[in-house]
């Protein structure tokens, strides 16, 4: 290690150190720093630890989560990104704050999470022992474009790289076929009873990848994942190495399912938490870990950072779920709506450049789905407030029942304020991170980051 390399984890160290104390928590700005020093700094800290990426559009933090504390769990010491700084800089970051100068034995892996257009940028430097796909939506689309573009910028990674193991979620139609001759493991649900087989006019993948034909579904799960295949090329779904083989009961907080043979419960609602599941399930097996030790942690698993996290505000049970895009926020949604009592909606939404540009994404949501289950005020903040307003409002929603918030602070004590115990946030990612800041100056939340 030349002394620039030095100088530059040194100097980011102290920026880190400065960054916990101010912020109570880091952040990718010691990435950026240290690699202004030195570009190479990545490859000298991350040097000898098997890495594990997890990249796609949804679902990379909470995967990236599940796959760490079973890790942990089983005594190994490892690197993660948990916050969900995923560009290269919050990456590289991750890697310094680990960086022991004294130490000889290094850590034992790096479960890192990857912003899609960043991967190419990481296997320049490093050479993962697998990288994993979860999922490919419409999001963001003036960063990303459409879903073949950022399967384009994913595989543009995976190519510099063509040992590492992919894991792929098999009921992903654009994951098949994949020209790559990289080793492959896929995951998916073999069955799915609740499912149609129609795809919903705002699927986001609807022709075949092969021959451009409309795709057809022994069951559709969600979006435009399911079980696939093709009537006019032949193309349909590839065989699976790890399944879901029944679903037995879901709720909005917890999933019963049966994965490997082994039934499981995951204290976390959705379908798309159980595809989470299903992604770190299938990494910890490659790793050589014990099925019955991954789903044990699985049955005690926190909720990531902003990923269905609960709180306590009080007397309430604040419930906050991360949307950024149609097919997650139309998940939360179907998630929430199994509840059987009383809850009160809020809706944050923001348009920062990590939350997109453009908000008209949120036409694509299906919050018609609200209409009889809410009984109460709407609770609505944000940047955009008001376009969240006129969107609800065009779903069939009583406007009489908006309450319109410009502050964090309004928004909090219009909250406190409700009779129902439980409250269900539905929040973009700069304004997700917001309000957390927000709650933990008021001592609700103790740990930021």
């Amino acid at each position: 290690m030349n002394g620039r390399t030095l100088l530059s984890i040194l100097t980011a160290k102290a920026v880190l150190s400065l960054s916990k104390f101010l912020f109570k928590g880091g952040s990718s700005f010691p990435g950026k720093v240290a690699l202004a020093m030195d570009p190479s700094v990545l490859f000298h800290v991350a040097k000898g630890i098997p890495v594990i990426l997890i990249t796609g559009t949804n679902g990379k933090t909470t995967t990236a989560n599940l796959l760490a504390q079973v890790l942990v769990k089983e005594g190994y010491r490892v690197i993660h990104n948990a916050t969900g700084a995923n560009m290269y800089p919050g990456i590289t970051a991750s890697f310094i704050d680990a960086f022991r100068f004294r130490e000889k034995k290094k850590a034992d892996f790096a479960v890192i999470e990857v912003d899609e257009a960043n991967v190419k940028f990481i296997t320049q430097v490093l050479e993962p022992k697998a990288i994993a796909i979860t999922n490919l939506f419409r999001d963001q689309l003036d960063r990303y474009g459409e879903v073949y573009t950022t399967l384009h910028k994913i595989l543009e990674g995976v190519d510099l790289t063509k040992e590492t193991l992919l894991v792929l979620n098999g009921d992903e139609s654009l994951l098949g076929a994949l020209s790559q001759e990289n080793p492959k493991r896929y995951f998916g649900f073999s069955v799915f009873e609740e499912g149609g087989k129609e795809l919903d006019q705002n699927a986001d993948a609807k022709f075949c990848k092969v021959c451009q034909g409309p795709y057809a579904y022994d069951f559709v799960t969600y979006n435009h994942l399911g079980k696939f295949y093709c009537p006019n090329c032949g193309y349909k779904r590839p065989s699976l190495d790890i399944s879901v083989d029944a679903l037995l009961e879901t709720t909005p907080s917890s999933s019963t399912f049966v994965l490997d043979n082994e039934k499981v419960t995951l204290p976390q609602g959705g379908l798309y938490n159980i595809y989470n599941a299903l992604c770190a399930y299938t990494l910890a097996r490659e790793l050589g870990i014990d099925k019955k030790r991954i789903l044990s942690s699985f049955s005690v698993q926190e909720s990531a950072f902003g990923r269905q996290e609960v709180l306590q505000m009080d007397q309430k049970e604040v419930h906050i779920f991360l949307v950024k895009n149609p097919a997650g926020y139309n998940q939360a949604l179907d998630t929430v709506l199994l509840t059987k009592e009383a809850v009160t909606y809020a809706f944050l939404l923001n348009d920062q450049y990590a939350d997109g540009r453009d908000v008209s994404w949120i036409f694509d949501v299906q919050f018609e789905n609200l209409q009889g289950a809410v009984s109460g005020p709407l609770f609505i903040g944000g940047d955009r407030r008001y376009d969240m307003a006129v969107r609800l409002q065009t779903a069939g929603l009583d406007p009489e029942q908006f309450h319109v918030l410009d502050t964090y602070e309004a928004f909090t004590k219009a909250l406190q304020k409700m009779a129902t115990e439980k409250i269900y946030i539905f929040a973009t990612y700069t304004a997700m991170l917001g309000y957390r800041k927000h709650l933990h100056k008021l001592g609700y939340i103790k740990k930021l980051w």
